[in-house]
């Protein structure tokens, strides 16, 4: 099983820079996108589904701006759009489905860059995020949480570590919220494989032009509950993939 993670920087943009071609190569089984900037009634018919069965949509209130999609061939248990706080419901940032080997959480983590109300907002949508998955954890459930976090963890996922530790994304109190993410019993599945990979990044800055000289972030992941490491066959993140100023992370599982 083949699962790909996006951020696509709009869903109808990426569509027109060959969205449609990547997922004929690459065919995941679950494609999870983010920040698709738009509602399910205002994007074409081929992009609603993308050639899968299923595809649920979490836009936030505010038009042009979040939103979350998951698509598959699967027909989950249940999906909810979000755990039930309004302040994160509206923005669109989570769609999560429930299936008989997992749950899948794809999120849109908040931005807290543009000034300390989003910066709190963003540090409040941490601690109950933690909150909310220590308690499926505990229940017993298998959890795979995909999406653009909005937090680099070790100095090797930035491109500069000293400059940047002081902005949104790789503040302290971010990557300590990172660590305690990982200690309720999640695995990062890139460095699970990759434990010593340098220079690997998955967001660069459209503005600076970082992509061409990789001045980027390791911000996007794929994390699954320890008792999916079992499952695990790969994991990588498919940085010559165009289209957003994000790219694609990528894992496989056998059941």
């Amino acid at each position: 099983m083949k699962m790909i993670s996006w951020n696509v920087n709009g869903v109808r943009a990426c569509a027109k820079k060959g969205l449609q071609d990547f997922l004929k190569k690459e065919k995941p089984d679950f494609f999870c996108i983010q920040e698709t900037k738009a509602h399910i009634d205002q994007v074409e018919v081929d992009i609603k589904k993308l050639g899968y069965a299923q595809s649920y949509w979490s836009s936030a209130v505010k038009k042009g701006y979040s939103g979350v999609a998951t698509y598959s061939n699967v027909q989950p248990l249940d999906v909810k759009l979000g755990w039930g706080q309004k302040e994160y419901d509206s923005e669109g940032r989570i769609v999560w489905s429930q299936l008989p080997e997992f749950d899948l959480y794809n999120i849109y983590f908040p931005n807290g860059g543009s000034g300390e109300p989003r910066h709190l907002f963003k540090q409040q949508f941490l601690k109950d995020l933690n909150a909310h998955l220590k308690k499926q954890l505990a229940s017993g459930k298998n959890i795979i949480v995909v999406g653009d976090y909005n937090v680099a963890r070790h100095a090797v996922d930035v491109y500069d570590p000293v400059r940047l530790s002081k902005e949104s994304g790789f503040l302290p109190e971010e990557r300590e919220w990172f660590d305690q993410f990982l200690n309720l019993g999640f695995v990062d599945t890139f460095r699970h494989f990759h434990p010593e990979a340098k220079n690997r990044y998955s967001w660069w800055s459209y503005r600076e032009l970082a992509r061409i000289s990789n001045r980027g972030w390791r911000i996007d992941y794929i994390c699954v509950s320890q008792g999916l490491v079992k499952n695990l066959k790969s994991a990588d993140i498919l940085d010559q993939v165009e289209g957003s100023d994000h790219c694609p992370v990528v894992v496989e599982l056998a059941f």
